[in-house]
């Protein structure tokens, strides 16, 4: 697997060779090394093995430039207690405290309020232009963190910082191995967020509410939820995943619809297809293309010794595109309805926020096709990040016909 240029703007010829030439492979493009999986049942076995399968694995990856480790220490420490990056039972009890949050009840309190604030930011493009508008700047960059914002209950005017400390994470994240430059990037945007939670907490406890904020500082109180870097790493980590996910999905999905416009037409047509088409567009072009375990206790996969500690490679967007999965799985089908879907992950780390993610996409695609039925891409040719594992655009324009 060669992560170059070609790759990055098309990976999935890459993920079918290597699904086609074996279940597991070796790869030195990975932190010095780590084992690919390839194919759906592998990787959603692997998600789902907690207890041979650690998420903890923040180490090697935030200190592996020896030069720069006391510089990057106070990174890990805050990094490594985020709930992505734990194993149970510290991760068991973070996220009960936080599963209450996201029910979907709860959720479905803040739809009008998303789509009111949907509403008004397509209010503010013009569409008819020539030049169209950028959607990625226009909404799909603005609206997720506005959204987690809303659910942490973080006041308008603060809100400005987030999608540019969220970028320099997901640059860190997303590089295979990441340089010093990257790693020190990612450390103050992180170490930023942090700062604005830890002025933020002392005036939520005199204030407390419904958002996440007062849950995890409730939790705390009764002793569920340690206070400091735990505490802060959990806001942290809520914006920064609440935001990376939802925007790809939003670029990408009507990237795939308008680049398919039988699709894009047939959804007019059909709107109740939407909330299944949705979860097609995840499964098509996967906003997240991997992530990753270590190995807890050697062990013998598919004829190949992984050893303790070695870092294993589970390629999502890979195995939601595997044909022993699902019927032609390079064609895009809203009418799909996909079983097994990966792009939320599995077991005990799937998405937390994953029904948060589908309403603000749902809401979103339901306004573009009644408001613009007759929206095109500016530009044939994508315009993509670059980035390995959030895989999504930089920019898309975009204009009524």
């Amino acid at each position: 697997m060669i992560i170059d240029a070609a790759f990055r703007a098309d990976p999935y010829p890459t993920y079918a060779a290597l699904r086609e030439a074996g279940p597991i492979h070796w790869s030195e493009e990975f932190f010095g090394g780590a084992w690919l999986l390839t194919r759906h049942a592998d990787v959603e076995a692997v998600l789902r093995d907690a207890v041979r399968f650690s998420a903890q694995r923040t180490g090697g990856w935030v200190m592996q430039n020896r030069a720069a480790r006391g510089e990057l220490m106070d990174f890990q420490q805050l990094f490594a207690r985020a709930m992505l990056f734990l194993d149970a039972p510290d991760h068991t009890r973070i996220r009960s405290v936080l599963n209450a949050g996201f029910r979907n009840d709860v959720l479905q309190q803040f739809a009008p309020a998303i789509g009111q604030r949907v509403d008004a930011l397509l209010d503010a493009v013009d569409a008819d232009a020539d030049a169209g508008f950028d959607f990625m700047q226009a909404l799909a960059r603005p609206l997720p963190a506005e959204v987690m914002a809303m659910l942490m209950d973080i006041p308008a005017a603060d809100r400005g910082d987030f999608i540019a400390w969220s970028d320099d994470l997901a640059t860190f994240i997303g590089a295979p191995i990441p340089s010093l430059e990257q790693a020190r990037r990612a450390r103050t945007s992180l170490l930023a967020m942090s700062g604005y939670f830890e002025q933020l907490v002392p005036q939520r406890r005199h204030a407390s509410g419904d958002d996440l904020v007062s849950r995890l500082l409730r939790a705390e109180a009764a002793g569920d939820i340690q206070p400091g870097a735990e505490l802060l790493a959990q806001c942290a980590m809520l914006l920064f995943a609440g935001h990376e996910t939802t925007r790809n999905l939003l670029g990408n999905g009507l990237q795939a619809l308008l680049a398919d416009p039988v699709s894009w037409q047939r959804l007019q047509r059909e709107p109740a297809l939407l909330p299944g088409a949705v979860r097609e567009l995840l499964r098509f072009d996967s906003p997240v293309q991997y992530t990753g375990r270590r190995v807890a206790a050697d062990l013998v996969l598919h004829g190949r010794q992984l050893r303790r500690g070695d870092l294993v490679v589970a390629l999502i967007a890979s195995a939601n595109r595997d044909p022993a999965r699902h019927a032609e799985p390079d064609r895009l089908d809203v009418a799909r309805r996909p079983g097994g879907l990966l792009s939320f992950g599995a077991g005990p780390h799937v998405c937390i926020g994953a029904g948060l993610t589908l309403m603000e996409a749902e809401i979103v695609f339901g306004r573009l096709l009644r408001r613009f039925p007759r929206l095109q891409r500016v530009d044939a040719q994508p315009r993509w990040s670059g980035n390995a594992v959030y895989r999504g655009l930089g920019a898309l324009p975009v204009r009524q016909a």
